[in-house]
């Protein structure tokens, strides 16, 4: 616990047999309450080796994608009494050693949620991001910060954290069940009002690292893209999408997965 909240840490795997003992080795359990691995139906032994490690595991029986994952994960986080929730991919491209800082940022209040940027200092090229990934994500995240008037160096890291609050406030089952499941997700917590605090992250780029390819990274560009003009369109009161409407479907914390053992 950290400030007498409980910290959950979730971790969407596929495929992450390679890397998921390393990763969990530097979790602080002295901080960290739990450990949620949710698999989405994986080729290799990422959920067999979960469990050998001692991590709460759920299955996918199929794979159902990136944003189901999350939901997954949040779910199961909400359900076990999560008061601060960290993503941390296990495939140790972004190092465990933050998790403390950006939960006790949630913890104290000061933030809703807090991302983890690789853009803060040099880290993103030093660690190997390819430069047509770094070139995208410098001109999507300034188109962002333009149409959602905010000043984030970066939207597209995959080391989050958020308060419980954010959670369950936002229509996050209305959401793609893709990688641009992330960037709406940010974009939700803008549109609602939600702080967002961030960290300096290094990261690495190797081989085992998950990492999309030119295409799916095209189309979770264009995602990108529809997100932030509906972003402003639904601020301009021009439009009504699901994802920005307070209504929407939220998670729902009793039912965290489909394989719990």
């Amino acid at each position: 616990m950290i400030h007498d909240k409980k910290i959950i840490v979730v971790m969407p795997a596929y495929n992450a047999e390679a890397t998921l003992r390393q990763t969990y080795s530097e979790v602080d359990r002295s901080f960290v309450d739990e450990v949620i691995l949710v698999d989405d139906a994986s080729a290799d032994r990422t959920a067999e080796l979960a469990r050998e490690l001692g991590i709460e595991t759920i299955v996918h029986l199929e794979n159902k994608g990136y944003g189901a994952n999350q939901k997954t994960c949040y779910r199961a986080a909400l359900d076990h009494g999560a008061d601060v929730v960290i993503m941390l991919h296990p495939d140790y491209q972004y190092t465990p050693k933050l998790l403390v800082a950006m939960a006790s940022m949630v913890a104290v209040g000061e933030y809703d949620a807090v991302l983890g940027s690789r853009i803060l200092t040099e880290g993103a090229l030093k660690g190997g991001m390819p430069l047509y990934k770094y070139i995208a994500n410098r001109a999507l995240t300034l188109f962002q910060n333009t149409l959602l008037s905010k000043k984030l160096s970066e939207y597209h890291t995959g080391y989050r954290a958020f308060s419980r609050r954010v959670l369950e406030s936002l229509p996050l089952n209305e959401n793609s069940n893709d990688f641009v499941f992330d960037n709406q997700m940010l974009a939700q917590i803008a549109y609602f009002g939600f702080s967002i605090g961030e960290i300096s992250c290094p990261t690495k780029y190797f081989e085992e690292a998950s990492s999309i390819g030119f295409r799916r990274s095209l189309v979770y560009g264009l995602g990108v893209l529809e997100t932030s003009i509906l972003y402003r369109l639904n601020k301009w009161g021009l439009l009504r999408s699901r994802i920005f409407n307070a209504a929407g479907a939220r998670l729902n914390p009793e039912k965290p997965g489909e394989n719990h053992p």
